[in-house]
Formats: C-alpha cells, sequence, structure tokens
C-alpha cells in the first residue's frame, strides 16, 4: 500500500509539472507480480468510447504460467483526464500451475500446465505524460477452471507508448460522424447512384 501511494504521489508531480495528452491507443510492457510468479507481458490499451477502453494483456514467467487477458475498463479522472482511475472487468485464458492440499497425507501436490480460465476484475491509476503512459494496478483473477486457488491477485505496473492520441482519434470520429450526417441528409435517388458509382 505504501508503494502505491508513493506512485500516486510521484504521478501527481509529474502531471502539475509536464505536459500530458489523453490517448486513444497505446501499446506496451507490463510487469505482473503475485504469490506465485513475476510475469513480462505487453499491454496494448484502445478507447473504444469517450470514457471506456479495451485492454489486451499477454503476460509470461517464461516457465509455468502463460496467460491472456481482455478487460474492459471505465476511466474517471482524479485531477485531469490525463491524470485518472479506473475499474473494469474481463476474461482470462492461459496454461498455469495449481496447488492442491491434501488434508490426508498432509501433501501439497504441485501441477503445472493446466489449461485455465477465469474471469478478471481490474482497478488502478494511470498518467498520460509525454506521450507514455504509466499505471499502476490490481487485477485479481477469479478461477472458472484448470485451477485450484480460486483467486488469485496479481498487483502490475505498466508503461505504454501512445501511438494514437486522444485528439487524433476524436477528430476522426467527429470526420465520420459528419460523413453519415452527410449521407443521411442526400434524398434516396442520389444514395443509390453513390452506391452504383463506387462499383
Amino acid at each position: 500500500m505504501k508503494r502505491f501511494l508513493l506512485l500516486l504521489f510521484i504521478c501527481s508531480g509529474l502531471i502539475s509539472n509536464s505536459y500530458a495528452q489523453r490517448y486513444g491507443t497505446a501499446v506496451g510492457l507490463r510487469l505482473g507480480s503475485n504469490d506465485f510468479s513475476r510475469t513480462v507481458g505487453i499491454s496494448a490499451n484502445q478507447r473504444i468510447l469517450r470514457h471506456t477502453t479495451l485492454e489486451g494483456i499477454l503476460q509470461s514467467d517464461f516457465s509455468r504460467n502463460t496467460t491472456s487477458h481482455l478487460l474492459i475498463k471505465n476511466h474517471k479522472p482524479l485531477i485531469s483526464k490525463r491524470f485518472n482511475y479506473y475499474y473494469g472487468g474481463g476474461f482470462s485464458f492461459g496454461h498455469e500451475e495449481s496447488f492442491v492440499k491434501n488434508r490426508a497425507s498432509k501433501e501439497i501436490i504441485h501441477t503445472y500446465g493446466n489449461p485455465t480460465s477465469g474471469i478478471d476484475l481490474v482497478v488502478g491509476v494511470e498518467a498520460t505524460v509525454l506521450s507514455t503512459v504509466i499505471s499502476l494496478d490490481y487485477k485479481p483473477n477469479f478461477n472458472m477452471a484448470g485451477r485450484e486457488e480460486f483467486v488469485r491477485g496479481q498487483v502490475g505496473v505498466s508503461a505504454r507508448w501512445v501511438l494514437v492520441t486522444g485528439k487524433e482519434q476524436d477528430k476522426k470520429w467527429r470526420q465520420k460522424k459528419r460523413v453519415k450526417r452527410k449521407a443521411a441528409r442526400e434524398p434516396l435517388g442520389d444514395r443509390i447512384k453513390n452506391v452504383f458509382k463506387k462499383n
């Protein structure tokens, strides 16, 4: 918790002293940690609505745990839209290790390579600073199949590079809306002619 608060304080300072921008598309690295493994992964974020993003994560410890996750997240500003908190959920699939306790023999049976599936929740904070999105999150995973432990929590730190800014994405969205509105105002006969012209 102390590390979480320290990072939150640092991010606040960066926002107050640096130029930052919103993002539409951002891709980068994610480092994850829990009681079972330390993972390195790829994280890709895509804004799909004004305050909603879709995140895909592929992560592995290059030994016994490799998982993929698809999350939908809702963002809310803390200081500004460039420094916000988010929450959401999604699904996960992968191959993981599992520990089964045999109470009769007092043994722990360790298996790996288990195909797993589960449900994720996520909550975190992020700051967009100089075309880089820095985030800190907590992501509990609820096992649906393939693993003995029902819940595994993971703390993750991500650094993503902005490929498309929020302004660029908003501009494209506005252009598409204008084209649709213009097409909707055209008489039906003109619309049919335009279809044949394109072909």
